[in-house]
């Protein structure tokens, strides 16, 4: 599938749909400088589609709020679209096709047929957001935003809950 031809009602399904993470217990690994963790997904209904959850987090000193984590979508022919980025405020945004920036506020990401057939990153567009304030609040937020099942997440400020019980 050409990603010239997806639309906002498309991305809209891909990220509504019902998921569940099939590795749960994945664990951390620390590259230079950062922590990621990569958790596979799939579509809860019959359309077979298949999602990678990620989260990256700064590991140097004072950098806590240098962190992402988002959705990205794994199509049929190989090729792979983030769909939406939950990002820390470390770091200054502009929207290029908008040329509107925002400052070193915690930001979303989406992707958008706009930013796609602007030939940007699809998921170029962001939106400032107080959603979160650290990474895992921001990953509990895609987790809802995204309607993804399976996960528990455990550290400070979500209490060891499972998120869908």
């Amino acid at each position: 599938m050409a990603f010239e031809s997806i639309t906002d009602e498309f991305i809209e399904e891909l990220i509504g749909c019902r998921k569940m993470v099939i590795n749960p217990k994945t664990r951390d690994v620390n590259k230079p400088g950062h922590k990621q963790v990569n958790y596979r997904v799939k579509a809860l209904d019959d359309s077979g589609h298949k999602f990678e959850l990620f989260t990256r987090q700064n590991l140097a000193e004072g950098m806590v709020d240098d962190f992402s984590c988002g959705l990205r979508w794994l199509a049929f022919n190989g090729e792979s679209l983030i769909l939406c980025r939950y990002n820390g405020s470390s770091h200054p945004h502009r929207n290029k096709v908008e040329n509107r920036k925002l400052g070193l506020v915690f930001h979303i990401h989406r992707a958008t047929e706009r930013y796609i057939a602007a030939n940007r990153k699809s998921d170029g567009f962001a939106s400032e957001t107080d959603k979160y304030h650290n990474l895992n609040e921001a990953l509990h937020c895609l987790l809802k935003d995204c309607r993804i099942e399976g996960l528990t997440l455990g550290e400070v400020g979500l209490n060891q809950i499972d998120l869908f019980e």
